[in-house]
C-alpha cells in the first residue's frame, strides 16, 4: 500500500506569502498537524529569490528589479538566486526520521529528485542526474547544476534547494517552463556590459527549459499534471489534496509580515 502524503496547490501569491507558507508547512509537519506534504505553487509577480546566505550588496541589481517590476525575497534555503516566473515551483516537507529520507543531504536530494525525473519523462523529456556538480561559481542558479539536479543534453533543467530544521526536511525547487533571460540578467550586477552580454549569449549552452526542449509552448496545467503523477510514481506515494484553514492562513500572513515582507537592504545601492 502506498504511503499517503498531503498535496497542496494555491493560486499565485506574493513572494513573502510563498516563502512563509513553505516555512509554515515545515512547522505544521513538525507538530504533527499535517502528513508529509508536496506543494505546487506559482508567483503573482516575477520574483528573484536569493539564498539564505547569499550576498545582495554588489551582486543584485535593484534597478533591474524595479525595471521589470519584480519582487525580491530571501529563502530559508541556501544556494544561488533564482528568477521565478513562468515555472512550476514545488516544495516538500518530510521528517528527517522518515525511512525514505537519507541522513546524507546528497542522497536525500537524489531520492526526492526521482519525482522530478518522472515528471520530465511524462512530458517526453529524457532527463538525467547531474551527478558531478559544476565547480564554477555563479550568483545565478541556472548557470551551474548541483548534485542530482536534472540535466538534458548536459544543460540544467531545474534548480533545487534544501534545509533541515527541527527534525524536518524542506526541499523546494524551480521547474522552468520558459525563461526570459533579458529579465534574468538584468537582476545582477556585472563588472561590464561586455561581460554581461557574453554571459547572456552563453547562457543557453548551460541551461534550458521545458519549452526549449519540446520546441513548443506547454501550459502550466500540462506541466502540473505531469509532475503530480511524476512525484506520485517516483516516490511511490498517494497524494491527497487539502486546503488551509482560516487560522492557518492567518499564521502564514503573520509569518510573511514578520520574516519575509521587508528584506533588509542596508548597504545595498542601486547599480549606476
Amino acid at each position: 500500500m502506498k504511503e499517503r502524503w498531503g498535496f497542496l496547490e494555491n493560486v499565485p501569491h506574493d513572494a513573502a506569502i510563498n516563502m512563509a507558507l513553505d516555512e509554515a508547512l515545515l512547522h505544521w509537519h513538525k507538530e504533527g498537524k499535517i502528513p508529509p506534504t508536496l506543494r505546487f505553487y506559482q508567483w503573482r509577480k516575477p520574483t528573484l529569490s536569493v539564498g539564505h546566505f547569499q550576498k545582495i550588496a554588489g551582486k543584485i541589481d535593484l534597478d533591474g528589479i524595479k525595471k521589470h517590476q519584480c519582487q525580491l525575497v530571501r529563502r530559508m534555503t541556501g544556494g544561488s538566486a533564482v528568477l521565478h516566473d513562468d515555472e512550476l515551483t514545488y516544495s516538500i516537507v518530510i521528517s528527517e526520521s522518515h525511512p525514505a529520507i537519507a541522513s546524507s543531504i546528497r542522497q536525500a536530494y537524489y531520492d526526492l529528485s526521482k519525482g522530478i525525473l518522472e515528471g520530465y519523462k511524462n512530458l517526453g523529456i529524457e532527463a538525467g542526474y547531474a551527478e558531478l556538480a559544476s565547480k564554477e561559481r555563479s550568483n545565478i542558479c541556472f548557470e551551474r547544476p548541483a548534485f542530482y539536479e536534472m540535466v538534458a543534453d548536459g544543460k540544467k533543467l531545474s534548480g533545487n534547494a534544501q534545509t533541515r530544521k527541527k527534525g524536518v526536511l524542506l526541499q523546494h525547487g524551480s521547474i522552468p517552463i520558459s525563461m526570459d533571460i533579458d529579465m534574468l540578467f538584468d537582476m545582477f550586477i556585472f563588472p561590464s556590459e561586455k561581460l554581461k552580454a557574453r554571459k547572456k549569449q552563453a547562457f543557453w549552452n548551460k541551461a534550458t527549459t521545458i519549452n526549449r526542449i519540446l520546441k513548443k509552448s506547454v501550459s502550466y496545467d500540462t506541466v502540473k499534471t505531469a509532475f503530480k503523477k511524476g512525484f506520485s510514481d517516483g516516490l511511490g506515494i498517494e497524494l491527497t489534496e487539502f486546503s488551509l484553514t482560516k487560522s492557518q492562513w492567518n499564521e502564514v500572513y503573520q509569518l510573511a509580515e514578520k520574516e519575509y515582507a521587508n528584506l533588509p537592504l542596508e548597504g545595498v545601492v542601486s547599480h549606476v
